[in-house]
């Protein structure tokens, strides 16, 4: 029986017979039952005799996959892959899969409920409420303002879908654009450089590559309207954080909503002091029904690859 190490702590808690869908296929389960995800070091250690990995957002560089003798194949708990060494995995002729598709509405839901929260800086004032404080607190508007979205795939697209309701202007940015999609969904094509200078709300849905680190930087945020309101749900890596800590402190940006940093949890204490900051767990993902689709596809997708390894 082959050993198959799992992750993601959210793995089964929403389709519990994956475990059992691995076990009739052959396979023992390891299970991280460490409350958090794993450190390298920690990935060095569970690594050495496992064939098959569903991993999440822990570390699987060129040197955790080469502890990995055994290993051929990794399933991804999700889409984003900047955590896998693809390179190396290619090398070794390591089968690796993702769960694409399948968190799409989640991830849609989660970041318009950020553009409203920083909007209407629903947190803040649910926090004063519970100090007993009545006074009111104008905000920013939704209805009718433009929005940007950097990245126009399922995730891009469920978001437009979405501003449709609040008859949103939305600009949008992909390199493969589908200008048929565009055209039957009022979605205007615009460089990133352009979002940034003409949108009210940019919302980032990026893989995290050398081509797009810290494409939200000092230079891009001053492009930027003055009180515009930035959101990231993607991956951590897009936005350099020391700028967005500066321009959230001086007002330039009306707030931010973050799901992903760049380290998480991010030591840079200054980002816990932003009251117009609205920090996630990466957990925009994280829906019953979006866990139980990625849980069904990456099990299927390791029984599948280690059956043709």
């Amino acid at each position: 029986m082959s050993k198959i190490l799992v992750t993601p702590r959210s793995f089964g808690k929403t389709y519990p017979e994956a475990f059992a869908e691995l076990e009739a296929a052959g396979h023992i389960v390891v299970r991280n039952t460490g409350g958090s995800i794993f450190t390298k070091e920690q990935m060095l250690g569970q690594v050495r005799d496992v064939e098959g990995i569903i991993v999440g957002v822990d570390p699987l560089d060129s040197d955790v996959i080469a502890a990995a003798p055994a290993l051929k194949a990794i399933a991804k708990y999700g889409t984003g892959t900047d955590n896998i060494d693809l390179a190396c995995a290619r090398e070794r002729g390591i089968a690796v899969s993702t769960t694409a598709g399948a968190n799409a509405m989640a991830v849609a839901d989660y970041t318009f409920a950020l553009i409203l929260a920083c909007c209407r800086r629903v947190v803040s004032i649910d926090k004063q409420c519970h100090t007993r404080d009545w006074r009111k607190v104008v905000t920013q508007d939704v209805h009718g303002k433009t929005l940007g979205i950097i990245g126009l795939g399922a995730i891009g697209k469920a978001v437009a879908r979405r501003a449709s309701g609040f008859d949103m202007r939305v600009l949008a940015y992909r390199r493969k654009w589908d200008e048929d999609y565009a055209k039957a969904n009022n979605i205007e094509f615009a460089s990133p450089a352009e979002i940034f200078r003409t949108a009210d709300i940019i919302t980032l849905h990026l893989p995290l590559n050398d081509a797009t680190r810290n494409i939200v930087d000092a230079e891009a945020i001053a492009s930027m309207k003055d009180g515009a309101v930035l959101v990231n749900t993607a991956r951590g890596g897009l936005i350099d954080e020391a700028a967005l800590v500066t321009a959230l402190r001086s007002g330039k940006l009306y707030a931010a909503g973050l799901d992903a940093f760049s380290e998480e949890p991010p030591s840079c204490s200054e980002l816990y002091e932003l009251d117009n900051l609205i920090m996630g767990s990466h957990c925009a993902a994280s829906s019953i029904g979006a866990s139980s689709e990625m849980t069904k596809m990456a099990a299927r997708n390791i029984i599948r690859d280690l059956q043709g390894a």
